[in-house]
Formats: structure tokens, C-alpha cells, sequence
């Protein structure tokens, strides 16, 4: 298959969605798919709007030789119009590869609103969907009417994955000592790393040290407000921002930590929360969104309402005074990584499903 896919930025950006694309090429060239990727750069909500009237890349999109065109839905606000045009120069489908809407984001009511129109009409100008989950499908269909011919296909796991050693992951729950918090995520409010923090602040200093890797630079005056939260409630000495690590010292931040907490206001999927089960490390996850299909609450993780400092706190309390508890949850995130698609399953999975839509 000749394949295009459309993207903002590069697709070395760290983020969940963004390994999912990548992943996804990987696979598609290595089965001899030529694939090539359109970029357009990132700027405003606003100035993406007026992507959809530059004609030079609508004649690029319109002119290249291409079985079937991937768009990441990211990319709506530059494409809900210029789709039209395409589709009357074009022949190839056009996909959306949907890894959760703009307008399922935890925002004032009137902008999801104006977010949802857009994202509505650019929905309902594609022919075929690549759902990163289930819930990502029950929200685009009940924003769009049902979106088919479509695909449900997880992010996977590695099967190449050198997952600890189960009597090692056993021993680090029972270690004593401070609590051992990881949260790995950009720093964006969507995150709720400030959520978490709160409830932090809550606890005793004693019981708990967290570590944060992840871009401060995306929302610089969220960042601001993260080191403001840190110094006014005097949480320097337990708290240290590391932000992007290369992958060595991540694998060794896992490694290390006793539980993984990112307590987003939503997420498409959640691909930490797996990578996390990997080590072992039970999760403290949003409750709003895809999470639910990977952490299962009080088994291998926590479910906690967005905001809800008083949520993340006591179960953050209850892993403290119980490490067999926390041991118990360890083991099960094992297994429940183990459970999980691979990723060269999940890709098989929608190149079977694009074949289907070449002709």
C-alpha cells in the first residue's frame, strides 16, 4: 500500500498518541508499505483554522500517489474543510485515527461547544475511523452519529518488554521508607499533576517523595504554577521535576518507584498507565475517559473524579500504611500487562482493516 499520513509537528514527539502513530509506520514499512508522512506545524487553535485555505497543501495532498490517507484527528482543525476539497480531487479514503476528541478535554462548557462543531463536521468528512479505544468510538459516534467503517485497535504493549522479575517487583512494595510516586506527563493541566500535588501536600512529608518527568515547555505558565504550588506549600525537599528524560533514565525512574500517579481529567486511552504496568507499578488514573479499559479499580490501580484531591490522597495514604496491599496490586499490574495486545498485533490489526478500504 502507498499510505499518507497527516500530523502535526514530527513524529519523534513524546507522547502517548504519537508513539501510537509511530509505532504504526514502523510496522507498515517493515511489511513493505511505502508511507509518507505530511507534516504541518504546530501553532494556535485559531491560525490551524486557516490551514484549511492554503491551496498548496491541499494540491500537495491532491497530487501525491497514494492508496489511502491516515489523518491523526489531531489535525481537525486544518482539514474539516479543506476534506471537501480533497475528496473531490481525490480518489484514495480518507481515515481519521482518533486518539480522543479536543472537545472531551475538561474546559469551560461554551468552548468544548465551539470545539465540538468543528470537530463534528471534520468527523463527518472522512470515510473510515481507527479508534485508539472503545470509549474513543462511543464519544466520536455520540458526537457524530455512528462513524463506520471502523476499526478499535489498543496501543500495545512490547512484546519484547524485559518486564522485573516478580519476586523483585514484590520486594520493592515491601520495601519501608517514603513512598515511592512516579508521574510521568507532560506538564498540561489535563494531567492534573496540580490535583495531585494538593493531595500530596495533604499527607505527612515523611511518607511519600515524588518524582515528575515530563516537557515543562508546552504550558509554560501551567509550569510556572506547578513550581508556584511547590515552594508555597513547601514541598521542594519531596518533589523533584526532572523534566524530559531520555528513555535509560525513565526505565530507571520505573523501575524504582512504587506507583505510578497520574491523575488525568481524561484520556483517550492511557498509554503511561500500560507502560507503567510493565514495572509492576499499580496506577492512580482519572476516571473520565479510556482509562477504565486498562486500570481496574482497586485491583491493579485506582480510579479517581478529576480534581478530586481528597480521592488521590486516601488511596495514596492506604498504599502508604499497606505494603501488602500495594504488593498485591503490584503483581496484578504484572499480569494485567501481560493480558494486553502487543503492538505488532495492534498494527496488523488496522493494516488487515485498511486493506479493506483499498481498491
Amino acid at each position: 500500500m502507498r499510505i499518507g499520513l497527516v500530523i502535526y509537528g514530527h513524529l519523534g514527539i513524546v507522547t502517548g498518541g504519537f508513539l501510537y502513530d509511530r509505532m504504526l509506520v514502523e510496522h507498515f514499512r517493515a511489511c513493505g508499505d511505502s508511507v509518507e508522512v505530511f507534516s504541518l506545524p504546530w501553532r494556535t487553535y485559531g491560525v490551524h483554522l486557516l490551514d484549511n485555505f492554503r491551496f498548496g497543501f491541499l494540491k500537495k495532498l491532491s497530487t501525491a500517489r497514494l492508496d489511502i490517507l491516515i489523518q491523526d484527528e489531531l489535525n481537525h482543525p486544518s482539514l474539516f474543510l479543506l476534506n471537501r476539497l480533497l475528496k473531490q480531487r481525490t480518489k484514495y479514503p480518507l481515515v481519521s485515527m482518533v486518539h480522543h476528541l479536543r472537545c472531551s478535554e475538561l474546559r469551560p462548557n461554551y468552548q468544548n461547544r465551539l470545539y465540538g462543531l468543528v470537530e463534528k463536521d471534520y468527523l463527518s468528512g472522512v470515510h473510515a475511523y481507527i479508534y485508539n479505544s472503545f470509549t474513543t468510538r462511543s464519544v466520536v459516534q455520540a458526537l457524530a452519529g455512528v462513524c463506520d467503517p471502523s476499526v478499535v485497535a489498543y496501543p500495545g504493549r512490547d512484546p519484547q518488554a524485559s518486564q522485573l522479575e516478580r519476586n523483585r517487583v514484590a520486594r520493592r512494595a515491601r520495601e519501608k521508607g517514603p513512598l515511592r510516586i512516579l508521574f510521568v506527563g507532560n506538564l498540561i493541566p489535563r494531567k492534573e499533576l496540580h490535583t495531585l500535588l494538593s493531595a500530596l501536600g495533604q499527607l505527612s512529608r515523611d511518607s511519600w517523595q515524588l518524582d515528575v518527568v515530563g516537557s515543562p515547555d508546552i504550558d509554560p505558565a501551567y509550569s510556572e504554577h506547578i513550581h508556584k504550588m511547590i515552594e508555597t506549600n513547601r514541598l521542594a525537599e519531596n518533589v523533584r521535576l526532572h523534566g524530559v528524560v531520555v528513555r535509560e533514565n525513565l526505565i530507571r525512574l520505573y523501575e524504582q518507584s512504587q506507583l505510578l500517579a497520574v491523575p488525568s481529567s481524561y484520556e483517550g486511552f492511557g498509554i503511561v498507565y500500560l507502560e507503567a504496568m510493565e514495572f509492576g507499578l499499580p496506577s492512580i488514573a482519572g476516571n473520565v475517559g479510556a482509562a477504565h479499559e486498562i486500570v481496574s479499580h482497586e485491583i491493579d490501580g485506582f480510579l479517581v473524579p478529576p480534581g478530586n484531591a481528597a480521592a488521590v490522597a486516601s488511596h495514596v495514604q492506604t498504599l502508604i500504611d499497606d505494603r501488602e496491599r500495594l504488593e498485591t496490586m503490584s503483581m496484578a499490574a504484572l499480569d494485567r500487562y501481560n493480558r494486553h495486545v502487543t503492538w505488532p498485533e495492534t498494527a496488523d490489526n488496522v493494516r488487515n482493516f485498511l486493506l479493506t478500504l483499498v481498491k
